[in-house]
């Protein structure tokens, strides 16, 4: 499925978000950046770990923060990380969102066209899938609306089960009408 926000396309992707063909894929970062499971492990063991040793000089950060690192032997050229949660690994709607809007605004200052979001803090941080993707949807068409000068044109949320795309696909459908 796929919407168009201003000159930017918005679209659902089921699979693995280490092979997304974006300029930069967003990792759900903890607040000192040290990649485990979920998505941060996956990254780290496809890019490799000088993805970690990169995002860990760079923190601690702000929870809702995001900073950017090389992405080792990626398709994309830039891991996003984004932190969803601190070091209790329990998130909320105010950090998704913020997380949200900084990993976007980072992808501006370096004039991407592309990124990749995973499902952020449902995985460790236990957060519910269907206030995860309305949170992430909501705030990424805002960003968009608001900044009508941005350089990204596509938007992929990357979900890695059948079920996590349903219930993006639902919320898209329920803000968007497709």
């Amino acid at each position: 499925m796929e919407v168009k926000v201003n000159d930017t396309v918005l679209s659902l992707h089921k699979g693995d978000i280490t092979e997304c063909d974006v300029d930069a894929i967003v990792n759900a970062a903890n607040n000192h950046l040290w990649m485990g499971a979920g998505v941060a492990g996956a990254i780290k063991n496809k890019g490799g770990v000088e993805i970690e040793k990169e995002a860990v000089s760079k923190g601690p950060i702000p929870v809702g923060e995001a900073v950017v690192t090389t992405a080792g032997g990626l398709k994309a050229k830039y891991v996003i990380h984004a932190a969803v949660m601190g070091q209790d690994l329990v998130t909320d709607e105010k950090k998704i969102r913020n997380a949200t809007y900084n990993s976007l605004l980072r992808a501006d200052e370096l004039k991407l066209e592309s990124i990749a979001f995973p499902a952020f803090g449902t995985g460790v941080g236990g957060f519910p899938m269907d206030r995860c993707a309305r949170a992430m949807i909501d705030e990424t068409r805002l960003y968009l609306e608001e900044n009508e000068d941005t350089t990204l044109r596509r938007v992929v949320f990357t979900l890695y089960s059948e079920s996590a795309y349903r219930e993006f696909e639902r919320v898209m459908r329920e803000f968007f009408g497709e």
